[in-house]
């Protein structure tokens, strides 16, 4: 997983409320077993829509998607954080999110930030013609007209994005712990690793 502190560009003023993971990423779209290439049916239906914002060359490799209330609803599938990363959008900004979406962003490395519905009303008309920033260490949302808005994220979301450590490499960066723990158990319960490589 890539680390996140900072992630400023265009951002798609998308602004709709209760879209869900369906929209996001159409069921016929699971059958894949790779998570490559899900970017294109991303949002199928809005871009089956006459001058969606999704197909404009204007926000071509957006890194930032602005949403509307509720974002993420319905099925649990992973595969709309998956589909997000695969079409280059690395933060959502929204009046809430799913709670499965939101811990499936996450846990993917997509940082989603919670701002009020004015605020948000602002990002959208900034969006349309200028970049957004994303400033993750200091919990900031900032444009080029001197918009600041302050966001609350978990301390461990911020500290795991940050780093870059998804639940692989969180365990990874105890690997010293682990070893030193495993050693002591092979040394005061050798019977545990009776019939294991450790045992012979």
């Amino acid at each position: 997983m890539e680390p996140v502190d900072r992630v400023e560009g265009r951002a798609i003023p998308f602004g709709r409320k209760n879209v869900d993971t369906d929209v996001i990423i159409p069921a016929h779209w699971l059958k894949t077993i790779t998570r490559e290439g899900l970017g294109a049916g991303a949002f199928e239906t809005v871009r089956a829509e006459p001058g969606n914002m999704f197909d404009d060359p204007e926000f071509a490799n957006a890194p930032i998607l602005i949403a509307g209330d509720n974002f993420g609803c319905g099925s649990s599938r992973e595969h709309a954080a998956w589909a997000l990363l695969d079409l280059g959008i690395k933060a959502v900004i929204a009046p809430s999110f799913s709670d499965i979406f939101s811990g499936n962003a996450f846990k993917n490395g997509i940082l989603t930030v919670a701002l009020p519905q004015e605020q948000i009303d602002r990002l959208l008309e900034v969006a349309a013609s200028d970049p957004v920033t994303i400033d993750l260490e200091n919990q900031v949302v900032t444009t080029p007209f001197q918009d600041r808005f302050a966001f609350e994220i978990d301390a461990f979301r911020k500290h795991c994005l940050m780093e870059g450590l998804d639940e692989v490499g969180l365990t990874l960066a105890r690997d010293a712990a682990i070893d030193i723990y495993e050693k002591r158990q092979a040394s005061n319960m050798p019977w545990l690793a009776h019939g294991t490589e450790r045992a012979a």
